[in-house]
């Protein structure tokens, strides 16, 4: 699979180009960029090879996400957006919603997960969101916020409670009737993402729509594309610092200060030393978690916390420092490290905070004393 992954990434860096820039000043993304890297399978790569995906462990895809990462984090986040709502399918759905909707995850659609409100971040047990069932039908009624990539998206996989008390996951047509996408404006990072809030006012949708025919139980619903969402962010936050680390040390080579290049200024080269050992950090711990993904360990849910807390943290620090090494030039709005210093703050924030990573980890370290 090593090939098919090459072919990837080059495919991924002839689309994106020089363009990256741009699409963070303008918020948006080419649509027909995403439906060619979701057609080629790329935006989910993980998905089987019987519905149309690559069939990739979490190795690969991670190497890939970290790729994309490093070119653009806007489009690293559709993948982790279209990544998510395939996991959330394939763990939760019936054989038979697994083939009505992953090949079209595969063929070019797109989609989004819906978790959060206005009143449910953190605490998801507060959501709000409510699926009742009504015959051959499930109506949903609720508000979602800060649902990435929702703006690109034709579906949602929509996270509510059921009339059961039970929760469920509801696959939501952007197009139904009652559905209403307001794209959030301005975002500090990953602009060209797709946020969006969703308004869902009595939106009728097929039963079959409803992942698993509902009532789980509502962390299993939640951890399960979280989990995913935390891998493909800590992976994104390698690719973040690798393009940091690349931008620093080509400033520090090719800029020279009281006679001599930067790089040799001892406090300089102490800074690339930092992001140096913070990309190395960040990508061993990360291959740790996919491995545990890939080998079924136990300690996977453990690895994935850390690897994504470790990843984010990494890449919020790296980035400062490479805009300190290139003072004013790293300023400038849309310049790559700038993007990476508002992309990797949303990452410390995004599929669970760091306090709420730090206080997973706090749990992992007392139920192993």
């Amino acid at each position: 699979m090593s090939g098919g992954l090459t072919a990837a990434r080059e495919a991924a860096t002839d689309l994106v180009g020089d363009q990256a820039e741009h699409w963070d000043r303008s918020g948006l993304l080419p649509r027909d960029l995403l439906t060619k890297l979701g057609a080629a399978g790329y935006l989910c790569p993980q998905v089987p090879a019987g519905h149309g995906g690559l069939g990739w462990d979490s190795a690969l895809d991670g190497e890939f996400t970290a790729h994309v990462g490093s070119l653009c984090s806007s489009l690293r986040s559709i993948m982790t957006s279209q990544g998510m709502a395939a996991w959330t399918i394939a763990r939760l759905g019936t054989e038979q919603q697994q083939a009505e909707f992953l090949p079209r995850l595969t063929g070019g659609e797109l989609a989004a997960v819906a978790f959060s409100e206005p009143g449910a971040g953190s605490d998801l047990s507060a959501i709000g969101t409510r699926i009742v069932r009504d015959g051959d039908s499930v109506v949903v009624d609720g508000h979602k916020t800060w649902s990435t990539a929702a703006a690109y998206a034709d579906f949602v996989v929509v996270v509510g409670i059921m009339d059961d008390g039970g929760a469920g996951a509801v696959v939501v047509p952007t197009r139904a009737p009652g559905v209403r996408v307001d794209r959030i404006d301005d975002p500090l990072g990953c602009r060209a993402a797709g946020h969006a809030d969703l308004y869902l006012t009595r939106v009728r949708v097929p039963a079959a729509h409803l992942l698993g025919d509902g009532g789980q139980f509502l962390p299993l619903v939640v951890t399960t594309a979280l989990a995913y969402g935390r891998m493909s962010v800590a992976w994104g936050c390698v690719g973040i610092l690798r393009a940091c680390l690349a931008a620093a040390g080509a400033h520090a080579r090719s800029r020279a200060q009281f006679g001599r290049t930067l790089g040799g200024h001892q406090l300089v080269a102490r800074h690339l030393a930092d992001l140096l050992v913070a990309e190395q950090t960040a990508a061993r711990v990360c291959e740790y978690a996919s491995r545990c993904w890939d080998e079924g360990s136990p300690d996977q849910v453990f690895a994935t916390v850390l690897a994504k807390h470790v990843g984010a943290t990494q890449a919020a620090r790296g980035a400062a420092v490479a805009v300190q090494v290139l003072a004013s030039a790293g300023t400038r709005d849309g310049h790559a490290v700038a993007r990476a210093y508002r992309d990797a703050k949303c990452m410390e924030i995004i599929e669970g905070s760091n306090e709420m990573c730090q206080l997973l980890l706090a749990d992992h370290v007392l139920a192993n004393a």
